[in-house]
C-alpha cells in the first residue's frame, strides 16, 4: 500500500491514532492465541495425555509450551538488533515491521493444522507466530518518540493498549459465539469435534484480522526517520554496534541506566505470568466440567481486557498527577500481592476476581513502562536502536522467566509453585525503581 503523499506531522492526532491502531490489529494475537482460545484448544487436545515426546523424553505439555516460547524469544532477542540496526541504517523500519506482521499472520492461519497427528508442525507455526508478533513490536514501539512529543507519549501509549483491548475483545466475542454454537456458523460435526474445529477457524480469523487492520498503520506511518543511506557490507552488524553504543551511553543517562534493570526484573515476571495465565486457569482451577471451563476461561479473559481499558487510561491519568515512577512502583506492589492471591485461587469465582484485578494493572504496567522509557531516552533520530535495547532486555527476561516456569512446573508437577517464584521479581523491580529521579519522567 502506498504511503500518503504528504507525511503527517509529529504530534498530529491522525498520526498518533494511526500508530495506536496497530495495537487494534495485533492484540487479537495476544488475546485469542496467547490468552484464550489456543490454551483451551491445547488443553482439550491433551485431555487424555499430558506429555509430549521430545528426543525420547516425555515432557509435561504445559512445560513444552513454556520451552517453545522461551526458544522463540531467544531468536527474537538475537535477530531484533540485526533488523533494527538495518532499519535505522537504511531509514525504512516500516518495511521490516511489515515482514514480521505477515510472517505472524500467515503462521496464525497455519495453526489451523495444529492437531495431535501434526503436533510438531503445529508447534512450529506457534513458534513462528510468536516471532512475528514480538519482532513487529520492536519496530512499532520504536515509532512512539517519532510520532508523539514527550507530553503526549503516556496518553498515546495508553491509547494503543486501549484500542488493542477493544479490538481483541470484539474478535474474541465472535470466536466465542463460533465455538459455543458452531452449527450456527455452518461448522459441522459432533458437539466436541465441531467446537474444536471452530477454535481452529478462530486461529485463521486472527491471521486475517492482524494483516488486514495493520494496513491503516502502514499507510500513515513514515518509512523511517532519516534519508535512505547506501547499504554496505557492515550493515548486517550495525544493530549490534548500535546496541553497544546504547550500552556505552547509559553512564551518561542515569535515569535510563537505573530504569532498565528494574524493568528487566518486573517485566520478566509480568510477561511470564501473562503468557501462562490461561494454562494456569485451564489446569489448576476446579471447573465443574469442560463446557464450564471453556466459557469460564474466555469470560475471565474478556473481563481482563474490558477492565484493562479502564486500567490503562487511569494509569496514564495517575502518571500525569503523581509521576511515572511512583505509579510504576505501586503497580509492582499490587502485582506481587496478586501472585500470592493467585497461589491460593482454586474456584471459578476466585479466578474471576483475580482476573478483574489483573486487568486493572496489566495494561497499565506495560503502557507506562513503554512511555517512561520513551521519555528517558536521549533526543535522537535512531530511536529504533534504543527500543531494540529495550526489547532485547524484555525478551531475555522472558526467556529466563519461561524456562524457570517450565522447569518448576515440570519438576513439581504444579504451576502454583511457579507463580510464587515471581513475587520476588515484582518486589525487587519496585525497589529498584526508587533509585530513578522521578522528575525525569514528568510530562
Amino acid at each position: 500500500m502506498l504511503s500518503p503523499k504528504i507525511p503527517l506531522q509529529k504530534g498530529s492526532k491522525k498520526l498518533i491514532n494511526a500508530w495506536a491502531s496497530y495495537d487494534w490489529a495485533n492484540s487479537v494475537y495476544s488475546l485469542v492465541i496467547s490468552s484464550a482460545i489456543f490454551p483451551i484448544y491445547f488443553g482439550a487436545l491433551f485431555a487424555e495425555i499430558n506429555t509430549i515426546s521430545f528426543f525420547n523424553y516425555d515432557i509435561k505439555n504445559t512445560a513444552v509450551i513454556s520451552f517453545v516460547t522461551a526458544f522463540a524469544f531467544i531468536i527474537v532477542a538475537i535477530i531484533s538488533p540485526i533488523l533494527s540496526g538495518i532499519a535505522d541504517y537504511i531509514g525504512n523500519k516500516k518495511k521490516f515491521m511489515k515482514i514480521f506482521v505477515y510472517l505472524g499472520s500467515i503462521s496464525c492461519i497455519g495453526l489451523y493444522f495444529f492437531e495431535l497427528d501434526t503436533i510438531y508442525m503445529g508447534l512450529f507455526f506457534y513458534f513462528l507466530a510468536m516471532i512475528g508478533i514480538w519482532a513487529s513490536l520492536v519496530f512499532y514501539n520504536s515509532y512512539l518518540p517519532d510520532i508523539a512529543y514527550p507530553d503526549q507519549q503516556d496518553r498515546a501509549s495508553a491509547r494503543g493498549f486501549s484500542m488493542g483491548y477493544v479490538g481483541s475483545v470484539l474478535l474474541l466475542l465472535f470466536n466465542l459465539a463460533m465455538v459455543m454454537q458452531p452449527q450456527a456458523f455452518g461448522i459441522t460435526g459432533a458437539a466436541g469435534e465441531a467446537s474444536m474445529k471452530a477454535m481452529r477457524y478462530s486461529f485463521v480469523s486472527v491471521g486475517i484480522w492482524w494483516a488486514l487492520f495493520s494496513q491503516y498503520s502502514f499507510y500513515y506511518l513514515p518509512k523511517g526517520n532519516h534519508e535512505v543511506i547506501k547499504v554496505t557490507k557492515d550493515v548486517f552488524w550495525n544493530g549490534f554496534k548500535e546496541l553497544r553504543q546504547v550500552w556505552n551511553q547509559l553512564d551518561q543517562h542515569l535515569g535510563l541506566k537505573r530504569f532498565l534493570p528494574a524493568f528487566f526484573l518486573y517485566s520478566m515476571a509480568l510477561q511470564t505470568v501473562l503468557l501462562v495465565a490461561a494454562y494456569f486457569g485451564e489446569e489448576e482451577i476446579a471447573w465443574a466440567n469442560s463446557s464450564e471451563k471453556t466459557v469460564g476461561l474466555i469470560v475471565s479473559i474478556l473481563l481482563i481486557q474490558i477492565v484493562g481499558i479502564l486500567g490503562a487510561l487511569l494509569t496514564a491519568r495517575a502518571s500525569e498527577r503523581f509521576g511515572n515512577i511512583l505509579v510504576l512502583i505501586v503497580i509492582n506492589a499490587i502485582w506481587a500481592i496478586l501472585c500470592v492471591v493467585a497461589y491460593y485461587t482454586r474456584t471459578p469465582m476466585q479466578f474471576y476476581i483475580v482476573a478483574g484485578c489483573v486487568g486493572m494493572v496489566m495494561g497499565g504496567l506495560q503502557s507506562l513502562s513503554r512511555s517512561t522509557y520513551s521519555k528517558l531516552i536521549p533526543d535522537t533520530q535512531d530511536t529504533t536502536s534504543f527500543f531494540s535495547f529495550y526489547d532485547v532486555t524484555e525478551k531475555i527476561g522472558i526467556v529466563i522467566g519461561m524456562i524457570c516456569f517450565g522447569l518448576i512446573d515440570h519438576i513439581s508437577g504444579s504451576m502454583r509453585n511457579s507463580i510464587l517464584f515471581f513475587i520476588v521479581f515484582f518486589i525487587l523491580g519496585g525497589i529498584m525503581l526508587l533509585r530513578i529521579p522521578m522528575k525525569q519522567t514528568q510530562s
